[in-house]
């Protein structure tokens, strides 16, 4: 049988909080089998993940990332995206990159505030202004419809552009901005910590994407002790990334501090209006796989 071929004119297809059930009715099939392997050459990386989930297929996902590309005006991450039968493990489909990594990533964390940032937040602080901050205006978006959206980069240009297009607005005082802000979802290149803890106040959800490698993070050690941490995955992000790996190697949390990922029934949740949660999107093949077969479904 000749595979699916899934190009971006799929996305007129697609709703954010249908993929959010999408996500959730994932993690109710047997745990995910996954695996990473990273390859590097100086500040480049080869990210491929594979994943399987009994009766849902397997996945495997190759992504480059290229910082230096943003410069030379290229895209900075791109790759291939292939889903197997989980029947005869025959090539199924083929999904467009950019596609799938976009509606993954942001479809992760928008589940993620579904369950731990109060229900009545207004305020959304964007830590970033590459594409996928640009997606999480749209995500965001659906779940908080009311949300006021503000966007500070290291680069005060980059927002200003981002700004404009997505009717967000540019900010220039981080702290402050972290400080006033019901959601702060931070999706940088980051390896240096760009969230201070004692900028959080009291009921602040913080999404934390950016950091990928082992040397990467986006907060620091005061903000993980007070704020009550999640996961998507204990098995892609405890030992694998920065955010977590590092704090952890030193001390400065322990692996009983992270509450739940998304396969704890029930654990993700936020017990009260006061409570910092913290959640890290660490985007494994696993949710790559369920999102693309969202696509495939509601593309057919």
């Amino acid at each position: 049988m000749t595979p699916t071929i899934i190009g971006p004119e799929a996305e007129a297809a697609l709703d954010w909080m249908d993929l959010t059930r999408a996500i959730a009715a994932g993690h109710e099939l047997p745990r995910a089998e996954v695996k990473d392997i990273f390859l590097y050459r100086g500040d480049d990386t080869m990210l491929s993940r594979a994943a399987w989930i009994d009766g849902l297929g397997s996945l495997v996902k190759t992504a480059l990332i290229f910082p230096g590309n943003t410069a030379r005006g290229k895209p900075a991450v791109g790759g291939a995206v292939s889903v197997f039968s989980d029947t005869d493990g025959t090539l199924a489909a083929m999904l467009d990159f950019v596609l799938v990594t976009k509606w993954k990533t942001a479809g992760d964390s928008l589940l993620a505030a579904t369950r731990l940032a109060r229900p009545d937040s207004r305020e959304v602080l964007i830590v970033g202004s590459g594409a996928v901050a640009r997606s999480l205006v749209e995500a965001y978006s659906a779940a908080f419809p009311d949300a006021r959206f503000r966007i500070w980069s290291r680069n005060p240009d980059n927002a200003a552009r981002l700004a404009a297009e997505t009717g967000a607005r540019a900010v220039t005082d981080l702290a402050a901005e972290v400080g006033r802000s019901d959601i702060v979802t931070c999706a940088t290149m980051a390896t240096d910590p760009v969230i201070r803890g004692e900028w959080l106040r009291p009921g602040t959800h913080l999404d934390l994407i950016g950091a990928y490698r082992p040397d990467m993070r986006e907060a620091d050690d005061d903000a993980l002790p007070r704020a009550t941490l999640f996961v998507d995955s204990r098995e892609t992000t405890l030992d694998h990334i920065g955010e977590l790996k590092i704090p952890l190697a030193e001390g400065v949390i322990d692996r009983a501090d992270v509450v739940a990922d998304y396969y704890d029934t029930g654990a993700m949740r936020r017990a009260s209006a006061d409570q910092i949660t913290l959640f890290k999107n660490g985007g494994g093949a696993h949710l790559d796989l369920m999102v693309a077969r969202y696509i495939l479904d509601a593309a057919g």
